[in-house]
Protein backbone atom coordinates (compact mmCIF):
# COMPACT_ATOMS: atom_id res chain seq x y z
CA UNK A 1 0.00 0.00 0.00
CA UNK A 2 1.93 3.29 -1.46
CA UNK A 3 -0.50 5.83 0.49
CA UNK A 4 -0.36 5.12 4.51
CA UNK A 5 -2.78 8.19 5.45
CA UNK A 6 -2.87 8.96 9.09
CA UNK A 7 -6.88 8.29 10.38
CA UNK A 8 -8.31 10.00 13.72
CA UNK A 9 -10.89 8.27 15.08
CA UNK A 10 -12.98 10.49 16.93
CA UNK A 11 -14.65 9.48 20.13
CA UNK A 12 -16.69 11.73 22.27
CA UNK A 13 -18.01 9.98 25.16
CA UNK A 14 -20.79 10.56 27.51
CA UNK A 15 -22.04 8.44 30.67
CA UNK A 16 -21.64 5.17 28.74
CA UNK A 17 -21.31 1.55 30.32
CA UNK A 18 -18.00 0.72 30.89
CA UNK A 19 -17.99 -2.35 29.08
CA UNK A 20 -19.59 -0.83 26.01
CA UNK A 21 -16.67 1.63 26.30
CA UNK A 22 -14.31 -1.04 26.27
CA UNK A 23 -15.59 -2.58 23.08
CA UNK A 24 -15.44 0.40 21.41
CA UNK A 25 -12.04 1.62 22.12
CA UNK A 26 -10.80 -2.41 21.38
CA UNK A 27 -12.56 -2.37 17.72
CA UNK A 28 -9.99 0.38 17.36
CA UNK A 29 -7.24 -1.12 18.81
CA UNK A 30 -8.15 -4.32 17.15
CA UNK A 31 -7.64 -2.64 13.09
CA UNK A 32 -5.86 -3.79 10.69
CA UNK A 33 -4.81 -1.14 9.04
CA UNK A 34 -2.61 0.71 11.36
CA UNK A 35 -1.83 3.96 10.86
CA UNK A 36 -4.70 5.43 13.35
CA UNK A 37 -5.07 7.70 16.14
CA UNK A 38 -8.04 7.55 19.10
CA UNK A 39 -9.13 10.70 19.84
CA UNK A 40 -11.41 10.91 23.64
CA UNK A 41 -13.11 13.65 25.02
CA UNK A 42 -15.12 12.94 28.15
CA UNK A 43 -17.53 15.30 28.14
CA UNK A 44 -18.13 15.85 31.66
CA UNK A 45 -19.48 12.58 32.37
CA UNK A 46 -21.12 12.64 35.60
CA UNK A 47 -20.84 8.48 36.12
CA UNK A 48 -17.31 8.51 38.31
CA UNK A 49 -16.08 5.20 36.25
CA UNK A 50 -15.72 6.74 32.76
CA UNK A 51 -11.95 9.25 33.45
CA UNK A 52 -10.16 6.67 35.00
CA UNK A 53 -10.80 4.13 32.90
CA UNK A 54 -10.31 6.22 29.88
CA UNK A 55 -6.88 7.38 32.38
CA UNK A 56 -6.07 3.66 32.17
CA UNK A 57 -6.33 3.16 28.59
CA UNK A 58 -4.29 5.84 27.80
CA UNK A 59 -1.34 4.59 30.01
CA UNK A 60 -1.20 1.75 27.69
CA UNK A 61 -1.31 2.86 24.20
CA UNK A 62 0.53 6.02 23.15
CA UNK A 63 -1.89 5.71 19.72
CA UNK A 64 -4.54 6.98 22.00
CA UNK A 65 -5.13 10.81 23.18
CA UNK A 66 -7.40 12.20 25.73
CA UNK A 67 -9.31 15.37 27.00
CA UNK A 68 -11.67 15.63 30.24
CA UNK A 69 -14.08 18.76 30.02
CA UNK A 70 -15.04 20.39 33.31
CA UNK A 71 -18.51 20.67 32.25
CA UNK A 72 -20.48 19.29 29.34
CA UNK A 73 -20.49 20.87 25.75
CA UNK A 74 -23.23 18.10 24.37
CA UNK A 75 -22.00 15.82 21.01
CA UNK A 76 -21.87 18.76 18.75
CA UNK A 77 -19.20 20.40 21.30
CA UNK A 78 -16.91 17.22 22.46
CA UNK A 79 -16.43 15.78 18.69
CA UNK A 80 -15.07 19.68 18.51
CA UNK A 81 -12.81 18.97 21.11
CA UNK A 82 -11.82 15.89 19.81
CA UNK A 83 -11.43 17.49 16.47
CA UNK A 84 -8.81 19.60 18.21
CA UNK A 85 -6.68 17.03 19.07
CA UNK A 86 -6.81 15.30 15.66
CA UNK A 87 -3.41 14.78 13.69
CA UNK A 88 -4.24 12.65 11.18
CA UNK A 89 -5.18 13.50 7.45
CA UNK A 90 -8.38 11.78 7.93
CA UNK A 91 -11.33 11.58 10.81
CA UNK A 92 -13.48 8.61 11.42
CA UNK A 93 -16.49 9.16 13.70
CA UNK A 94 -17.50 6.80 16.38
CA UNK A 95 -20.15 6.54 18.73
CA UNK A 96 -19.19 5.80 22.61
CA UNK A 97 -21.01 2.79 22.67
CA UNK A 98 -20.43 1.56 18.81
CA UNK A 99 -17.92 -0.62 17.34
CA UNK A 100 -15.54 -0.46 14.17
CA UNK A 101 -15.39 -3.47 12.24
CA UNK A 102 -11.60 -4.55 12.23
CA UNK A 103 -11.31 -4.05 8.45
CA UNK A 104 -12.72 -0.64 8.74
CA UNK A 105 -9.87 1.61 8.70
CA UNK A 106 -8.03 -0.89 5.87
CA UNK A 107 -10.96 -0.82 3.38
CA UNK A 108 -10.52 2.97 3.78
CA UNK A 109 -6.73 3.31 3.39
CA UNK A 110 -7.48 0.93 -0.05
CA UNK A 111 -9.90 3.88 -1.41
CA UNK A 112 -7.69 6.30 -0.53
CA UNK A 113 -4.72 4.31 -2.40
CA UNK A 114 -7.08 4.06 -5.73
CA UNK A 115 -7.72 7.31 -5.52
CA UNK A 116 -5.77 9.97 -3.68
CA UNK A 117 -8.80 12.67 -4.22
CA UNK A 118 -11.37 11.37 -2.69
CA UNK A 119 -12.75 13.61 0.70
CA UNK A 120 -15.43 12.23 2.36
CA UNK A 121 -15.59 8.00 2.27
CA UNK A 122 -18.99 5.93 4.07
CA UNK A 123 -19.67 2.10 4.16
CA UNK A 124 -22.60 0.29 5.24
CA UNK A 125 -23.49 -0.43 8.47
CA UNK A 126 -25.13 -2.93 10.78
CA UNK A 127 -26.53 -3.37 14.27
CA UNK A 128 -25.62 -4.80 17.48
CA UNK A 129 -28.52 -6.39 19.90
CA UNK A 130 -28.44 -6.33 23.09
CA UNK A 131 -26.67 -9.60 22.95
CA UNK A 132 -24.28 -8.40 20.86
CA UNK A 133 -25.44 -10.25 17.77
CA UNK A 134 -25.21 -8.50 14.80
CA UNK A 135 -28.71 -7.62 12.73
CA UNK A 136 -30.25 -5.27 10.38
CA UNK A 137 -27.69 -4.39 7.98
CA UNK A 138 -28.10 -1.16 5.46
CA UNK A 139 -26.79 -1.97 2.38
CA UNK A 140 -26.47 1.67 0.87
CA UNK A 141 -26.56 3.47 -2.65
CA UNK A 142 -23.50 4.76 -3.86
CA UNK A 143 -23.65 8.56 -3.26
CA UNK A 144 -27.21 9.74 -4.31
CA UNK A 145 -27.89 13.69 -3.24
CA UNK A 146 -31.22 13.48 -3.74
CA UNK A 147 -31.94 10.35 -1.63
CA UNK A 148 -29.54 12.12 1.13
CA UNK A 149 -31.62 15.04 1.26
CA UNK A 150 -34.11 13.09 2.58
CA UNK A 151 -32.38 10.44 4.55
CA UNK A 152 -28.52 10.85 5.98
CA UNK A 153 -28.10 7.17 4.63
CA UNK A 154 -23.99 8.64 4.98
CA UNK A 155 -24.59 8.25 8.98
CA UNK A 156 -21.82 5.40 9.43
CA UNK A 157 -18.99 4.86 9.07
CA UNK A 158 -18.07 8.23 7.82
CA UNK A 159 -14.46 9.23 7.41
CA UNK A 160 -13.74 12.84 6.30
CA UNK A 161 -10.68 14.95 5.09
CA UNK A 162 -9.67 16.56 8.44
CA UNK A 163 -8.66 19.64 6.81
CA UNK A 164 -12.61 19.66 4.60
CA UNK A 165 -13.87 19.39 7.93
CA UNK A 166 -11.56 22.48 10.07
CA UNK A 167 -11.91 24.44 6.50
CA UNK A 168 -16.21 24.35 7.28
CA UNK A 169 -15.83 25.13 10.95
CA UNK A 170 -16.15 21.69 12.36
CA UNK A 171 -19.61 20.81 14.25
CA UNK A 172 -21.92 22.99 14.59
CA UNK A 173 -23.54 23.71 18.30
CA UNK A 174 -27.11 23.76 18.24
CA UNK A 175 -27.53 20.54 15.72
CA UNK A 176 -27.04 18.25 18.25
CA UNK A 177 -28.54 14.70 17.05
CA UNK A 178 -28.01 15.79 13.21
CA UNK A 179 -24.70 16.74 14.23
CA UNK A 180 -22.84 14.35 11.67
CA UNK A 181 -25.98 14.98 9.23
CA UNK A 182 -25.36 18.63 9.31
CA UNK A 183 -21.58 18.37 8.96
CA UNK A 184 -21.43 16.32 5.69
CA UNK A 185 -24.16 18.47 4.44
CA UNK A 186 -21.79 21.31 4.85
CA UNK A 187 -18.84 18.72 3.45
CA UNK A 188 -20.65 18.32 -0.15
CA UNK A 189 -21.03 21.90 -0.67
CA UNK A 190 -17.36 22.07 -0.90
CA UNK A 191 -16.31 19.15 -2.78
CA UNK A 192 -17.26 17.54 -6.19
CA UNK A 193 -19.06 14.14 -6.15
CA UNK A 194 -16.19 12.66 -7.90
CA UNK A 195 -14.43 13.09 -4.01
CA UNK A 196 -17.09 11.06 -2.68
CA UNK A 197 -16.96 7.71 -2.16
CA UNK A 198 -18.96 4.29 -0.80
CA UNK A 199 -17.64 1.37 0.48
CA UNK A 200 -20.15 -1.57 0.04
CA UNK A 201 -19.00 -3.30 3.13
CA UNK A 202 -20.65 -3.08 6.63
CA UNK A 203 -17.57 -1.40 8.75
CA UNK A 204 -19.69 0.04 11.52
CA UNK A 205 -22.03 -2.01 14.31
CA UNK A 206 -24.39 0.17 16.12
CA UNK A 207 -25.54 -1.06 19.56
CA UNK A 208 -29.04 -1.20 20.63
CA UNK A 209 -29.84 -0.33 23.42
CA UNK A 210 -32.61 1.13 25.94
CA UNK A 211 -30.92 4.82 25.19
CA UNK A 212 -28.78 4.78 21.86
CA UNK A 213 -30.06 6.32 18.69
CA UNK A 214 -30.03 3.24 16.85
CA UNK A 215 -32.79 1.56 18.68
CA UNK A 216 -35.02 4.84 19.50
CA UNK A 217 -34.22 7.21 16.63
CA UNK A 218 -37.83 7.79 16.58
CA UNK A 219 -38.37 9.01 19.48
CA UNK A 220 -35.69 12.15 19.36
CA UNK A 221 -37.79 15.26 18.26
CA UNK A 222 -34.87 17.12 18.90
CA UNK A 223 -32.93 15.38 16.30
CA UNK A 224 -35.36 15.16 13.77
CA UNK A 225 -36.09 19.32 14.37
CA UNK A 226 -32.15 19.64 13.92
CA UNK A 227 -32.06 17.54 10.99
CA UNK A 228 -34.79 19.53 9.23
CA UNK A 229 -33.02 22.94 10.03
CA UNK A 230 -29.48 21.49 8.26
CA UNK A 231 -31.69 20.17 4.96
CA UNK A 232 -32.98 23.94 4.63
CA UNK A 233 -30.07 25.96 5.62
CA UNK A 234 -28.28 23.51 3.06
CA UNK A 235 -30.94 25.02 0.29
CA UNK A 236 -30.66 28.46 1.53
CA UNK A 237 -26.29 28.85 1.66
CA UNK A 238 -26.96 27.07 -1.74
CA UNK A 239 -29.18 30.29 -2.91
CA UNK A 240 -32.48 28.20 -3.57
CA UNK A 241 -34.65 30.52 -1.25
CA UNK A 242 -37.60 28.83 -2.72
CA UNK A 243 -36.93 25.50 -1.59
CA UNK A 244 -38.96 24.24 1.38
CA UNK A 245 -38.16 21.09 3.33
CA UNK A 246 -40.63 19.32 5.37
CA UNK A 247 -40.88 16.52 7.49
CA UNK A 248 -41.83 13.25 5.75
CA UNK A 249 -42.91 9.44 7.57
CA UNK A 250 -41.58 10.54 11.05
CA UNK A 251 -38.05 10.85 10.81
CA UNK A 252 -37.39 12.02 6.96
CA UNK A 253 -37.45 14.83 5.04
CA UNK A 254 -39.46 15.85 1.83
CA UNK A 255 -37.92 18.65 -0.53
CA UNK A 256 -40.14 20.50 -2.03
CA UNK A 257 -38.94 22.82 -5.54
CA UNK A 258 -40.79 25.49 -6.68
CA UNK A 259 -42.81 25.35 -9.75
CA UNK A 260 -41.32 28.00 -12.56
CA UNK A 261 -42.53 31.13 -12.35
CA UNK A 262 -43.91 31.03 -15.76
CA UNK A 263 -45.26 28.06 -16.14
CA UNK A 264 -43.84 26.32 -18.86
CA UNK A 265 -46.67 23.70 -21.60
CA UNK A 266 -45.80 20.81 -21.39
CA UNK A 267 -46.58 18.02 -24.46
CA UNK A 268 -47.98 14.93 -22.86
CA UNK A 269 -47.47 12.21 -25.10
CA UNK A 270 -49.56 9.30 -25.14
CA UNK A 271 -48.94 6.23 -28.00
CA UNK A 272 -52.24 4.05 -28.18
CA UNK A 273 -54.42 1.33 -30.38
CA UNK A 274 -57.53 0.51 -30.10
CA UNK A 275 -58.91 -0.55 -26.90
CA UNK A 276 -60.68 3.21 -26.20
CA UNK A 277 -61.99 2.26 -22.69
CA UNK A 278 -57.96 2.23 -21.68
CA UNK A 279 -57.27 5.74 -23.90
CA UNK A 280 -60.61 7.37 -22.07
CA UNK A 281 -59.98 6.35 -18.57
CA UNK A 282 -56.42 7.67 -18.66
CA UNK A 283 -57.26 11.13 -20.31
CA UNK A 284 -60.69 11.66 -18.22
CA UNK A 285 -58.56 11.32 -15.04
CA UNK A 286 -55.70 13.57 -16.48
CA UNK A 287 -58.48 16.30 -17.67
CA UNK A 288 -60.38 15.83 -14.05
CA UNK A 289 -57.22 15.59 -11.80
CA UNK A 290 -54.47 17.15 -12.88
CA UNK A 291 -53.96 20.35 -11.10
CA UNK A 292 -51.06 21.51 -13.46
CA UNK A 293 -53.24 22.68 -16.54
CA UNK A 294 -50.46 24.58 -18.91
CA UNK A 295 -50.53 21.33 -20.96
CA UNK A 296 -51.07 19.97 -24.82
CA UNK A 297 -51.87 16.36 -25.31
CA UNK A 298 -50.63 14.28 -28.06
CA UNK A 299 -52.16 10.71 -29.05
CA UNK A 300 -49.98 8.59 -31.13
CA UNK A 301 -52.54 6.29 -32.53
CA UNK A 302 -50.87 3.04 -34.25
CA UNK A 303 -53.27 2.01 -36.60
CA UNK A 304 -56.63 1.74 -34.97
CA UNK A 305 -59.11 0.31 -36.62
CA UNK A 306 -62.04 -0.29 -33.73
CA UNK A 307 -65.12 1.81 -34.44
CA UNK A 308 -65.10 3.29 -30.78
CA UNK A 309 -61.68 4.03 -30.71
CA UNK A 310 -61.98 5.88 -34.28
CA UNK A 311 -65.05 7.67 -32.84
CA UNK A 312 -63.39 8.67 -29.39
CA UNK A 313 -60.19 10.03 -31.10
CA UNK A 314 -62.37 11.95 -33.76
CA UNK A 315 -64.25 13.59 -30.48
CA UNK A 316 -61.09 14.38 -29.10
CA UNK A 317 -60.11 16.46 -32.10
CA UNK A 318 -63.34 18.07 -32.45
CA UNK A 319 -63.50 19.40 -28.46
CA UNK A 320 -59.88 20.47 -28.93
CA UNK A 321 -58.68 18.29 -25.95
CA UNK A 322 -56.07 16.61 -28.02
CA UNK A 323 -54.08 16.49 -31.36
CA UNK A 324 -54.11 13.16 -32.80
CA UNK A 325 -51.19 11.94 -34.91
CA UNK A 326 -51.68 8.81 -37.20
CA UNK A 327 -49.06 6.14 -37.43
CA UNK A 328 -50.05 3.42 -39.85
CA UNK A 329 -46.80 0.95 -39.40
CA UNK A 330 -45.60 -1.50 -36.78
CA UNK A 331 -45.49 -1.10 -33.50
CA UNK A 332 -42.32 0.97 -32.85
CA UNK A 333 -42.72 2.62 -29.37
CA UNK A 334 -39.29 4.42 -29.81
CA UNK A 335 -40.29 5.96 -33.29
CA UNK A 336 -44.14 6.35 -32.04
CA UNK A 337 -42.57 8.80 -28.96
CA UNK A 338 -40.03 10.53 -31.58
CA UNK A 339 -42.85 11.70 -34.08
CA UNK A 340 -44.73 13.14 -31.72
CA UNK A 341 -41.95 15.04 -30.09
CA UNK A 342 -41.18 16.28 -33.46
CA UNK A 343 -44.94 17.51 -33.53
CA UNK A 344 -44.55 19.16 -29.60
CA UNK A 345 -44.73 22.46 -29.09
CA UNK A 346 -43.72 22.19 -25.40
CA UNK A 347 -40.67 22.69 -23.40
CA UNK A 348 -41.33 19.89 -21.58
CA UNK A 349 -42.28 16.40 -22.25
CA UNK A 350 -44.03 13.52 -20.49
CA UNK A 351 -43.97 10.29 -22.02
CA UNK A 352 -47.31 8.50 -20.93
CA UNK A 353 -48.80 5.17 -21.73
CA UNK A 354 -52.13 4.54 -22.48
CA UNK A 355 -52.74 2.41 -19.51
CA UNK A 356 -52.44 4.81 -16.51
CA UNK A 357 -54.73 6.42 -14.79
CA UNK A 358 -54.01 9.58 -12.21
CA UNK A 359 -54.17 8.99 -8.94
CA UNK A 360 -52.15 12.65 -7.36
CA UNK A 361 -54.11 15.91 -8.31
CA UNK A 362 -50.26 17.41 -8.43
CA UNK A 363 -48.55 14.34 -9.89
CA UNK A 364 -47.46 16.85 -12.67
CA UNK A 365 -46.53 19.76 -10.60
CA UNK A 366 -44.32 17.31 -8.73
CA UNK A 367 -42.27 16.17 -11.63
CA UNK A 368 -42.33 19.36 -13.39
CA UNK A 369 -40.55 20.73 -10.32
CA UNK A 370 -37.85 18.44 -10.31
CA UNK A 371 -37.26 18.21 -14.36
CA UNK A 372 -36.85 21.79 -14.82
CA UNK A 373 -33.84 21.63 -12.02
CA UNK A 374 -30.53 22.15 -14.04
CA UNK A 375 -29.26 18.89 -12.88
CA UNK A 376 -32.06 16.67 -13.37
CA UNK A 377 -32.22 15.54 -16.73
CA UNK A 378 -35.53 12.81 -16.58
CA UNK A 379 -38.05 12.26 -13.76
CA UNK A 380 -40.35 9.13 -13.07
CA UNK A 381 -43.05 8.66 -10.63
CA UNK A 382 -44.29 6.04 -8.47
CA UNK A 383 -47.21 4.12 -10.60
CA UNK A 384 -49.28 0.99 -8.79
CA UNK A 385 -51.58 -1.49 -9.56
CA UNK A 386 -54.77 -1.81 -9.32
CA UNK A 387 -54.83 -2.92 -6.07
CA UNK A 388 -52.62 -0.69 -4.36
CA UNK A 389 -49.40 -2.06 -4.60
CA UNK A 390 -46.26 -0.67 -6.04
CA UNK A 391 -45.42 -1.45 -9.67
CA UNK A 392 -43.04 1.19 -10.19
CA UNK A 393 -40.18 2.40 -7.73
CA UNK A 394 -37.56 3.26 -10.23
CA UNK A 395 -35.27 0.69 -12.37
CA UNK A 396 -32.95 -1.58 -10.48
CA UNK A 397 -30.27 -2.69 -13.46
CA UNK A 398 -29.06 -6.41 -13.94
CA UNK A 399 -32.06 -7.67 -12.23
CA UNK A 400 -33.28 -9.84 -14.96
CA UNK A 401 -30.66 -9.42 -17.09
CA UNK A 402 -31.47 -5.69 -18.01
CA UNK A 403 -33.36 -4.31 -14.99
CA UNK A 404 -36.54 -4.90 -13.16
CA UNK A 405 -38.60 -2.19 -11.19
CA UNK A 406 -37.65 -1.69 -7.58
CA UNK A 407 -39.78 -2.23 -4.61
CA UNK A 408 -42.28 -3.91 -6.69
CA UNK A 409 -45.42 -5.24 -4.39
CA UNK A 410 -44.68 -3.17 -1.52
CA UNK A 411 -47.97 -1.28 -0.47
CA UNK A 412 -47.97 1.16 2.21
CA UNK A 413 -45.43 -0.43 4.80
CA UNK A 414 -41.27 1.19 4.97
CA UNK A 415 -40.21 -1.54 2.34
CA UNK A 416 -36.23 -1.48 2.16
CA UNK A 417 -35.23 1.45 5.07
CA UNK A 418 -38.11 3.04 3.38
CA UNK A 419 -36.75 4.10 0.03
CA UNK A 420 -40.07 2.94 -1.60
CA UNK A 421 -41.38 6.51 0.23
CA UNK A 422 -38.16 9.02 -0.88
CA UNK A 423 -37.31 11.09 -3.37
CA UNK A 424 -34.14 9.32 -5.33
CA UNK A 425 -31.71 8.67 -7.50
CA UNK A 426 -32.06 5.78 -10.08
CA UNK A 427 -30.11 4.79 -13.01
CA UNK A 428 -33.06 4.55 -14.81
CA UNK A 429 -37.22 5.21 -14.80
CA UNK A 430 -39.91 3.67 -16.66
CA UNK A 431 -41.07 6.14 -19.89
CA UNK A 432 -44.71 4.59 -18.56
CA UNK A 433 -44.46 7.84 -17.23
CA UNK A 434 -41.17 10.20 -17.59
CA UNK A 435 -40.86 13.69 -17.82
CA UNK A 436 -37.88 15.10 -19.31
CA UNK A 437 -36.94 18.60 -20.93
CA UNK A 438 -37.44 18.77 -24.96
CA UNK A 439 -33.97 20.16 -25.26
CA UNK A 440 -32.45 17.00 -23.57
CA UNK A 441 -34.24 14.68 -25.37
CA UNK A 442 -33.62 16.18 -28.87
CA UNK A 443 -29.90 16.02 -27.39
CA UNK A 444 -29.55 12.84 -26.70
CA UNK A 445 -31.60 11.70 -30.03
CA UNK A 446 -34.70 10.41 -28.37
CA UNK A 447 -35.44 6.76 -27.92
CA UNK A 448 -33.55 4.29 -29.85
CA UNK A 449 -35.77 3.44 -32.70
CA UNK A 450 -33.67 1.20 -34.77
CA UNK A 451 -32.17 -1.13 -32.17
CA UNK A 452 -34.96 -0.91 -29.05
CA UNK A 453 -38.34 -0.78 -30.61
CA UNK A 454 -40.09 -1.83 -27.55
CA UNK A 455 -38.17 -2.63 -24.93
CA UNK A 456 -35.45 -1.00 -22.77
CA UNK A 457 -35.53 2.16 -25.27
CA UNK A 458 -36.47 3.87 -21.86
CA UNK A 459 -33.57 2.26 -19.79
CA UNK A 460 -31.13 3.56 -23.07
CA UNK A 461 -32.79 6.80 -22.55
CA UNK A 462 -31.74 7.34 -19.11
CA UNK A 463 -28.33 5.93 -19.55
CA UNK A 464 -27.48 7.73 -22.25
CA UNK A 465 -28.52 11.66 -20.45
CA UNK A 466 -26.33 10.46 -17.34
CA UNK A 467 -23.72 10.45 -19.91
CA UNK A 468 -24.25 14.18 -20.24
CA UNK A 469 -23.52 14.38 -16.05
CA UNK A 470 -27.55 14.77 -15.55
CA UNK A 471 -29.24 12.57 -12.73
CA UNK A 472 -32.54 10.29 -13.02
CA UNK A 473 -35.09 11.22 -10.31
CA UNK A 474 -37.93 9.17 -9.20
CA UNK A 475 -40.75 10.73 -6.71
CA UNK A 476 -42.87 8.97 -4.77
CA UNK A 477 -44.66 11.87 -4.50
CA UNK A 478 -46.52 11.64 -8.38
CA UNK A 479 -48.79 8.64 -8.04
CA UNK A 480 -50.82 6.90 -11.10
CA UNK A 481 -52.54 3.88 -11.32
CA UNK A 482 -50.73 1.71 -14.08
CA UNK A 483 -52.78 -1.34 -15.57
CA UNK A 484 -49.23 -2.62 -16.66
CA UNK A 485 -49.03 -4.05 -20.84
CA UNK A 486 -52.94 -4.65 -20.94
CA UNK A 487 -52.91 -2.22 -23.90
CA UNK A 488 -49.96 -3.93 -25.65
CA UNK A 489 -50.35 -7.59 -24.56
CA UNK A 490 -47.60 -10.43 -23.63
CA UNK A 491 -44.72 -10.97 -25.47
CA UNK A 492 -46.39 -14.53 -26.35
CA UNK A 493 -45.50 -14.83 -29.68
CA UNK A 494 -42.55 -16.32 -31.75
CA UNK A 495 -41.61 -13.17 -33.27
CA UNK A 496 -42.45 -10.87 -30.37
CA UNK A 497 -39.51 -13.07 -28.62
CA UNK A 498 -37.06 -12.65 -31.51
CA UNK A 499 -37.61 -9.03 -31.12
CA UNK A 500 -37.01 -9.39 -27.18
CA UNK A 501 -34.02 -11.54 -27.14
CA UNK A 502 -32.59 -9.16 -29.81
CA UNK A 503 -33.35 -5.55 -27.69
CA UNK A 504 -31.61 -7.79 -24.42
CA UNK A 505 -28.19 -8.76 -26.47
CA UNK A 506 -28.22 -5.27 -27.98
CA UNK A 507 -28.06 -3.68 -24.20
CA UNK A 508 -26.04 -6.33 -23.11
CA UNK A 509 -23.53 -5.24 -25.67
CA UNK A 510 -24.02 -1.92 -25.01
CA UNK A 511 -24.32 -1.23 -21.62
CA UNK A 512 -22.82 -4.76 -20.06
CA UNK A 513 -20.76 -2.78 -17.55
CA UNK A 514 -23.19 -0.55 -16.51
CA UNK A 515 -25.75 -3.56 -16.37
CA UNK A 516 -23.38 -5.17 -13.93
CA UNK A 517 -22.82 -2.49 -11.60
CA UNK A 518 -25.93 -0.16 -10.62
CA UNK A 519 -24.32 2.35 -8.63
CA UNK A 520 -27.73 2.83 -6.89
CA UNK A 521 -28.19 -0.78 -5.92
CA UNK A 522 -25.91 -2.63 -3.55
CA UNK A 523 -23.47 -5.80 -4.91
CA UNK A 524 -25.02 -7.13 -1.72
CA UNK A 525 -28.06 -7.38 -2.66
CA UNK A 526 -29.79 -10.10 -4.85
CA UNK A 527 -30.22 -10.11 -8.36
CA UNK A 528 -31.09 -13.41 -9.31
CA UNK A 529 -33.88 -13.45 -6.49
CA UNK A 530 -36.39 -10.40 -5.00
CA UNK A 531 -34.84 -7.18 -5.15
CA UNK A 532 -33.04 -6.12 -1.47
CA UNK A 533 -32.41 -9.70 -0.61
CA UNK A 534 -29.49 -10.66 0.74
CA UNK A 535 -27.03 -11.82 -2.10
CA UNK A 536 -25.04 -14.52 -1.52
CA UNK A 537 -22.47 -14.34 -3.02
CA UNK A 538 -21.99 -10.88 -2.62
CA UNK A 539 -20.89 -9.07 -6.08
CA UNK A 540 -17.87 -7.63 -4.53
CA UNK A 541 -13.83 -7.79 -5.68
CA UNK A 542 -11.10 -8.76 -2.60
CA UNK A 543 -9.15 -5.54 -3.00
CA UNK A 544 -6.07 -7.26 -0.49
CA UNK A 545 -4.98 -8.83 -4.13
CA UNK A 546 -5.03 -5.84 -5.97
CA UNK A 547 -3.11 -3.41 -3.28
CA UNK A 548 -0.74 -6.43 -2.76
CA UNK A 549 -0.24 -6.49 -6.60
CA UNK A 550 0.74 -2.82 -6.73
CA UNK A 551 2.79 -2.59 -3.67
Amino acid sequence: MKLRPLISVLLPVFNTKVEWLERAIESVRNQLYPNWELCIVDDGSTAAHIWPFIAGVLRNDARIKAQRLTSTMHIAGASNAALELAGGDFIALLDHDDELASTALYFAAVELNRDPELKLIYSDEDKLDPHGRRCDPHFKTDWNPDLFFGQNFISHLSIISTKLVRQIGGFRVGYEGAQDYDLALRCIERIPSTEIHHIPRVLYHWRCSSDSTASFVDNKPYAHDAALRAVSEHFSRAGLKDVTVSPHRRIYRRVNYPQPPAQPLVSLIIPTRDQAGFLRRCLDSIFATTSYRSFEVIVVDNGSHEPETMDYLSDLQSAHQARVLRVNAPFNYSQLNNLAVSESRGDLLALLNNDLEIISADWLSEMISHAVRPEIGAVGARLRYPDGRIQHGGVILGMKGIGAHAHAGVLDEDGYFSRPHLVQNFSAVTAACLVTRKEIYLQVGGLDETHLTVAFNDVDFCLRIQQLGLRILWTPFAELRHYESTSRGPEDTLVKQQRFAAEVQYMADHWGEKLRNDPFYNPNLALDKQLFSLAFPPRLEKPWAVVSSRT
